[in-house]
Formats: C-alpha cells, sequence, structure tokens
C-alpha cells in the first residue's frame, strides 16, 4: 500500500497477471513464424523443462477449454519497480526453444496495454445489431404484401416500415393490403344486403331529387320488386328450378301449391298485368278472354308455357314492374285513383300496388326459403302501409263471410259512418299502431269507445296470417273481450290470402 491507501502500481501489476479471458489475438500472417522458435508443451502439473523438445504444432491455434493450472506469480516488491517475471523454467544462455515461455492470457479489454505494443483491434459485440438493412425502393416495394400479412422478419419489417414514412405511394398501397388482410379472416357471409339497393338508391335521392319522384304510395312496390330483383340476380341457374310451395286459406282451410322459383315469378308477372291493363299498358295474357280473378289469371299463364320457365321470365317481369312505376310516376295523382279490377272486388290503383308490395314481399320470402337466401321485412313506414290496407279491408272480409255462412250475424247494425261494435287490433313492434276494426257492417266507424274485444300481434306475425302462412290459432298472442268477435276477425284476416 502507498500513503494515500492506493495500491501500488506492483499490486496492480499483479493483478493483471491472474488468469483472464483472453484477449484478441493478431493474425498468423502478422507474424514471422520462421524466426520465432515454437515453446515446448508444458506438462500436466507446472512448466516445460529445459530439455523439453516441443512439437510442431499448427501457428496461434486457440487452446481447449478446461482446468488450466495456475501460473506461479512472483512475490511484489515493496518498492515500485518492473513488474516481475512469472515463474517459468530458466531460459538457455543461446536462444533455443526453451527460451520463449508459454504465452500468458491477454491483457483485460479495460487495461491499458503495455509501452510500444500495437493496440489490438476492437471486435465486434455479437450481441449488438447491425446497421438496418437498407434495401432498394423495388425490393421494398415488393415486400409491402409479406408486411401486410406479418410475415417479414424483424430486419425487413424494420426497413419497410422507415421507408413508408417517406414515399407517399408505398404508404397507400401498405394501407390498401392492410384493409384486403382484414376482408381474409372474416366469420361473417359475403352476401350482400338484400337492401343495399335501396339504401343506395336513398342516399342518391337524397343528394339530388329526382325531376318526376316516384309517388309516395308507389314507394313500396317500386323497394320491394327491387328487392326481390336483387334476390333472383344472386341466384343460379339451376336454382330457379328450385320446389317452392305457395300457402293460402281457402275458407276455413289452409290450401298449397308446388310450383318452382320461376313459376313464382310468372305468377306476379300475370297479377300484376291488371295494374297493367288499368293503366292501358301492355298485358302480359295477351289473346282471347283474359280473366280478372288473381288465380285464374295465373293458372292460365302457367298452361300456355310450353314449358318449365326458367330464368328468362326475370327480364319481362322486371321490365314491366318499371313500366308500371314510370307511368304512374308521370300520371300522378290521377293513377292513384284509377281502378282496378280483381274479377270480385276493386281497389283503387294507389292500394292496388300497396297489395302487389305486400305479395311480393311474401313471394319473395317463399323464394329466399326455398334457396336459403336472407329475406328480411320491409322498412317499418312501408310494412305499416301493408297492414293499414289489411285493416281496411277487414270489414269487407267479415260481410263477405257472414254472407257465406261462415260468421255468425251481425248483432248491432248502425247507420253508416257511424260508430259501430270495434275490436281493437294492436299491432307491436315493427310497424306497429292501433286500428278499430268494425265488426258489424263495412259501412260503420271503428271506434274506441265501442271497443269490445283487443287483439295484439306482431307486424310480421300479423302479416303472415293476412297472407296465409300461418292459421289463426297460431297467430292469437294476447286477447281479452269477446272471444267471438276475436275468432271471426283472425279468421278474416286469413281469408284475405290468395294464390
Amino acid at each position: 500500500m502507498n500513503g494515500d491507501g492506493r495500491e501500488s502500481e506492483g499490486g496492480e501489476e499483479e493483478v493483471r497477471g491472474a488468469r483472464r479471458i483472453p484477449g484478441p489475438r493478431g493474425a498468423a500472417d502478422d507474424l514471422d513464424l520462421a524466426s520465432v522458435p515454437l515453446p515446448p508443451l508444458p506438462p500436466p502439473g507446472g512448466t516445460a523443462p529445459d530439455d523439453a523438445v516441443p512439437e510442431q504444432a499448427a501457428p496461434r491455434t486457440e487452446p481447449e477449454r478446461g482446468p488450466e493450472p495456475e501460473p506461479a506469480v512472483a512475490e511484489p516488491d515493496p518498492e515500485p519497480g518492473p513488474e516481475p517475471e512469472p515463474a517459468v523454467a530458466e531460459p538457455d544462455p543461446e536462444p533455443g526453444p526453451a527460451a520463449v515461455a508459454w504465452p500468458e492470457p491477454g491483457p483485460e479489454p479495460d487495461s491499458e496495454p503495455a509501452d510500444g505494443a500495437p493496440e489490438p483491434p476492437d471486435e465486434p459485440d455479437p450481441l449488438v445489431s447491425s446497421a438496418p438493412v437498407v434495401l432498394p425502393h423495388q425490393v421494398l416495394k415488393a415486400l409491402l404484401g409479406a408486411w401486410a400479412l406479418s410475415a417479414c422478419s424483424a430486419e425487413e419489417t424494420a426497413a419497410v416500415e422507415d421507408h413508408l414514412t417517406g414515399c407517399a405511394p408505398c404508404a397507400d398501397e401498405a394501407l390498401r393490403l392492410r384493409d384486403a388482410v382484414g376482408l381474409l379472416h372474416t366469420d361473417g357471409s359475403l352476401d350482400l344486403d338484400p337492401t343495399l339497393r335501396t339504401r343506395v338508391l336513398d342516399g342518391c335521392f337524397g343528394r339530388r331529387p329526382a325531376r318526376i319522384p316516384v309517388p309516395e304510395w308507389a314507394a313500396p312496390y317500386d323497394a320491394e320488386t327491387a328487392r326481390l330483383d336483387a334476390l333472383l340476380r344472386d341466384i343460379g341457374d339451376s336454382e330457379w328450378h328450385a320446389p317452392v310451395r305457395l300457402r293460402w286459406f281457402e275458407e276455413e282451410r289452409q290450401v298449397s301449391r308446388r310450383t318452382t322459383v320461376a313459376g313464382v315469378i310468372g305468377h306476379l308477372m300475370a297479377v300484376d298485368g291488371l295494374l297493367s291493363a288499368a293503366l292501358g299498358l301492355d298485358d302480359p295474357l295477351d289473346g282471347g278472354r283474359v280473366p280478372l280473378d288473381p288465380t285464374e289469371r295465373t293458372e292460365t299463364y302457367w298452361s300456355a308455357t310450353c314449358r318449365p320457365p326458367t330464368r328468362a321470365v326475370r327480364e319481362p317481369w322486371r321490365a314491366q314492374s318499371h313500366e308500371l312505376i314510370r307511368t304512374a310516376s308521370f300520371a300522378g295523382r290521377n293513377a292513384a285513383e284509377t281502378s282496378v279490377s280483381y274479377g270480385a272486388f276493386a281497389l283503387p290503383f294507389q292500394d292496388a300496388a300497396l297489395d302487389r308490395a305486400f305479395e311480393c314481399w311474401v313471394h319473395g320470402g317463399d323464394i329466399a326459403d326455398a334457396v336459403d337466401y336472407p329475406y328480411p321485412a320491409p322498412s317499418a313506414a312501408h310494412l305499416h302501409r301493408m297492414i293499414d290496407l289489411a285493416a281496411r279491408m277487414l270489414p269487407a272480409a267479415l260481410a263477405g263471410r257472414r254472407s257465406a255462412g261462415l260468421a255468425p250475424p251481425a248483432k248491432d247494425l248502425v247507420t253508416a259512418g257511424a260508430p259501430g261494435r270495434s275490436l281493437h287490433l294492436e299491432i307491436e313492434g315493427h310497424g306497429g299502431g292501433d286500428w278499430y276494426i268494425a265488426l258489424d257492417s263495412p259501412a260503420a266507424l271503428g271506434a274506441p269507445e265501442r271497443a269490445v274485444a283487443q287483439v295484439a300481434l306482431d307486424g310480421v306475425e300479423f302479416c303472415r296470417l293476412v297472407a296465409g302462412h300461418i292459421s289463426p290459432v297460431e297467430a292469437a298472442a294476447g286477447q281479452e273481450g269477446d272471444r267471438e268477435a276475436i275468432r271471426d276477425v283472425l279468421c278474416a284476416a286469413a281469408s284475405l290470402s290468395r294464390l
């Protein structure tokens, strides 16, 4: 120790003499191996003897790791001085193989090299990452797909992301590829939403109203024909021959008829011909005496078809619906009041168009069930109009059932326009509302103060009852009051159905 409490330089040299990790070695080409004698191999327990003859070995080979003997270290001088030599075999006075001692381990990396010795070159640290990968633009652009799929290496990912910060075209392409990757992992259906066309048209008309807009009363027919047309565009040729069962009520029982998808479209076109004839347009049933009853018209059309109808029926049906909407739009209010005869009864054109919209939705659902296609209910506003038409037709249907002996006689006849016995029809949910149905006479006025019964139904369920798809017993959800009046109204609703 020195007077200031620090160890002497000799002590530091003694510590440096301890075995440490070997430092970097110079290349073999830097030495003149011919002029340097090879050291003798030391015995396992000591230094090499003086007379040992060293074996010729490969220069500068790394010694094997393992237990090695500790080198003898000389005692330090009390006075600072040169570092003592390690205890090795005494060298011969003349140069020879024993004149070179066994090489000591290199100095600690942070120790200073001996005076006059060249500083060893620094070795790269394998744990430190190298410089960022520099790739040309074309290579980075080709890697964008793999980058979007997270399939690049860490170096490639870093190079691509660094490139995207300065290249706008590649950044745009990378965003598009990332969005496309999201579509590869979706679990949802890729089928188009049947309401897509209606929503697109609504958006277009909202931005720029049509010069000749579709009348409000014709909007449900326009929407339902468009939805059904979207379904027909999506099905294949073979699905046009898929079996479809049409159901409706006759008197007190449910009946059905089996046809195909193409047959259903032919049925819709045949009945829509009643509206075409009312506006002076071409009727699809040409020649002879054309019947007015919808069922007879359909049977006439089916029997006139020489072979099973195919998807070729779609274009005439769609052209007919377009022509009806266009003509009604030009005619305006004059077309709304035009009478359309159904044979046994007649409706104003605006109600007939609503009736055809209802039929289009119902039979569109029949087709969708046959081909396994999603087909939701109409919009709430359009469904409300359809329910309102059925509610307005119920008093006449009740009178027809009484005339046929299917319902009991009227109990309280009143003058036309006066409040009479009524049933409160409460439609819940989609397209709901409240209606009061006159029970005894079509000319009577339904009124809340004369209500003797109440029926609560879901909007879609009520429409299924009117279409003849469910029985009155299945449709009766909530009932209160006169049971006979409730049964008569539900059965009259089912009797509105037809082929």
